[in-house]
């Protein structure tokens, strides 16, 4: 399971006294013991209960975009050592995400849904969205996707 290799991680960074990756796979294994918490309370239930694989990916995606924002936000302040900091903590995240779809990808995936939905305008921006996410969930920033679709419908 993927919870099992990120606390190995957490161990070997532990032995190797790399305080970077400590605090990382740390700050995860926190995140995913919220996002099992979370599930145990809408699942209204007394037994502890593990995510997925799959939604152990989404909390490490979320993890990574957060660092892909704070790397913008100390990039504007110049605080290079701030942004060093979050991208090395990125490398280690994005060891365990799919690898992502390029803007020519996530561009022909857009353009053989709209074919296949034969959307209206913009006003059907929604059925399309919805088409596309579940095919490239985690492996493309949903924002870049939903411009790239705005682009093509408004065309």
């Amino acid at each position: 399971m993927l919870k099992e290799k990120i606390k190995n991680e957490l161990n070997n960074a532990l032995k190797e006294k790399n305080e970077l990756a400590v605090l990382t796979w740390r700050q995860l294994l926190a995140m995913i013991v919220n996002k099992e918490k979370e599930k145990k309370y809408k699942l209204k239930t007394e037994k502890e209960v593990e995510l997925t694989d799959e939604e152990v990916l989404e909390v490490i995606a979320s993890e990574a975009k957060k660092r892909k924002e704070a790397i913008v936000e100390f990039t504007k302040g110049k605080r290079d050592d701030l942004v060093e900091k979050e991208k090395k903590e990125l490398a280690l995240l994005e060891k365990y995400l799919p690898t992502q779809l390029s803007n020519e990808e996530i561009r022909n995936l857009v353009q053989k849904t709209i074919e296949k939905i034969k959307p209206q305008g913009m006003k059907d921006m929604g059925k399309v969205m919805a088409e596309l996410m579940p095919q490239i969930k985690g492996r493309a920033d949903g924002r870049v996707v939903s411009e790239i679709v705005k682009e093509l419908l408004s065309s």
